[in-house]
């Protein structure tokens, strides 16, 4: 397969070493320095794109994609905003687009266990619930993308939590998120059910790029000649 890269920063470096050593070829490389590159000439040599840049660009380059009637694989965190807007012209264009906000097979278990654990607590109101993300201090977007996908999967299965905070809060109906940022540290992610008696935590630590990699790769081997929204949930057959 053909891929091309938007982004070529570590993550992209990472997706790169996975692709080609599982046979495929990087037909194109986008990073701030030939920006004018992205285009639809240029996609249209691709099979597919992987996308890992930022908040402020993230939304720009899926529209291009889309445009350029190339399947596509989003990484990007902080841009959600704009998400349906995004999905809209993907059903529109009759293209392809899967987004996750983590591509690590560990971290979507992980998503698995915290909606069943959250079940299993929303009827024990005496445990109170917090999350506590660390990443390195390079990242730009705080709490971090997979930290919003668990909390809001707390929330849909906790009705007494109406939102996150991404601060330390007293109000009952606040799930509380705190964000660390410490070098080197790739991103943990713990989830702390506290009571008088006793606390339930469940965590996830990730000790390498390499994890989101193979998941992005994996991704864009799965959307190849198909149509429609996707997520890892369809990747990995959950």
């Amino acid at each position: 397969m053909k891929i091309a890269l938007i982004g070529y920063g570590k993550m992209g470096k990472a997706i790169e070493a996975v692709a080609i050593k599982k046979g495929h070829h990087v037909v194109l490389k986008i990073d701030l320095d030939n920006l004018d590159e992205l285009n639809a000439a240029n996609l249209s040599k691709a099979d597919a794109a992987i996308e890992f840049t930022g908040p402020g660009s993230a939304f720009g380059n899926v529209m291009k994609c889309l445009q350029a009637g190339i399947p596509l694989v989003c990484g990007s965190t902080g841009w959600l905003e704009n998400f349906e807007t995004a999905k809209k012209y993907c059903l529109e264009k009759d293209g392809t687009l899967l987004y996750a906000s983590n591509f690590s097979i560990g971290v979507n278990i992980f998503f698995e266990v915290n909606r069943l654990l959250a079940r299993l607590m929303e009827s024990r109101p005496e445990y109170e619930v917090t999350m506590t993300e660390i990443h390195h201090t390079q990242k730009k977007d705080a709490p971090s993308g997979t930290a919003i996908t668990l909390a809001e999967q707390i929330i849909e299965r906790i009705p007494r939590k109406k939102l996150w905070v991404n601060h330390i809060s007293d109000n009952p109906e606040e799930l509380e998120i705190i964000s660390e940022r410490i070098d080197p540290a790739p991103g943990t992610h713990k989830i702390r059910y506290g009571s008088p008696v006793d606390d339930i935590e469940i965590t996830h630590t990730a000790h390498s790029r390499e994890g989101f990699a193979q998941g992005a790769v994996l991704a864009a081997e799965y959307i190849h000649n198909k149509k429609g929204l996707f997520s890892m949930k369809e990747v990995l057959g959950f």
